[in-house]
């Protein structure tokens, strides 16, 4: 994936996007970002609920240090928020996300997706 390995780009800035977009997924349901970004952040979010699923103190306390603020909410809600949207996916065992392409990017010419919570 050249999003992975792109020069000029640490791995503290690859993690930090990664736990920028995650959260955002969960604030918002649903974000556009480019379809490498999209299917590595897809891991992230699928375990995050897969954890939120188990509903214990370990499991909040790790969800805690992945999210990140977000405009829309706090860290702390957006905890409640993801243990809400585990309840939802309890019988499910996996495929909580969706990734659609959608057109290349102007600028760029970048393919664009869209990443969503089914």
């Amino acid at each position: 994936m050249s999003f992975i390995n792109k020069p000029g780009k640490t791995s503290s800035w690859r993690q930090m996007v990664i736990r920028q977009q995650v959260s955002d997924v969960f604030a918002y349901g649903a974000i556009k970002t480019t379809f490498t970004k999209a299917k590595e952040t897809q891991r992230h979010v699928d375990r995050i609920i897969t954890l939120a699923k188990k509903n214990t103190l370990d499991a909040k306390r790790r969800i805690l240090s992945i999210i990140l603020n977000t405009t829309k909410v706090s860290q702390e809600d957006l905890l409640k928020k993801i243990l809400e949207i585990a309840k939802k996916y309890a019988t499910r065992k996996g495929g909580y996300t969706r990734v659609a392409r959608l057109n290349n990017r102007a600028g760029d010419n970048t393919q664009v997706a869209l990443l969503e919570l089914v």
